[in-house]
């Protein structure tokens, strides 16, 4: 009886909904270079979501975030640099979990702009991207 109800409804074109599909990209609590994310939340927490755009044949200045942030890369490559020594190199479809408190920089070497957005897990008054430049605690 169920086959033919099925039967029934599929000639009177009556379809079953397409299936809502989620795929985990990163779930992990350790940045890109294998160091533990610190604990957070001190304070009111804040969430900002950024989509940046970088030139090709552009070296971002060094920096580092104060606060845990992950990044989906929707377009170019990228290559990301501590000042230890450590390198990732991103393309189109890549998750980073970046690191936090630590002096880093990314460069992109090709031919078409980086676009990549990136959502910060933050507080409220504490900035997301500190320029090494700037910091007066180096």
């Amino acid at each position: 009886m169920a086959l033919l109800a099925i039967a029934i409804l599929w000639s009177c074109g009556v379809q079953t909904p397409p299936k809502i599909e989620v795929t985990t990209l990163v779930k992990t609590t350790q940045s890109w270079n294998a160091a533990a994310l610190p604990d957070y939340l001190q304070s009111t927490p804040e969430v900002t979501v950024l989509k940046i755009t970088i030139p090709p044949k552009t070296k971002l200045p060094i920096h580092k975030h104060p606060v845990i942030n992950s990044g989906y890369m929707l377009q170019g490559e990228l290559t990301v640099m501590s000042q230890t020594g450590d390198t990732l190199y991103l393309k189109e479809g890549d998750v980073i979990v970046e690191m936090v408190n630590t002096w880093h920089h990314g460069e992109n070497n090709g031919t078409v702009p980086v676009e990549i957005v990136v959502f910060y897990a933050g507080n409220v008054d504490t900035p997301i991207t500190i320029l090494q430049d700037q910091d007066k605690s180096q």
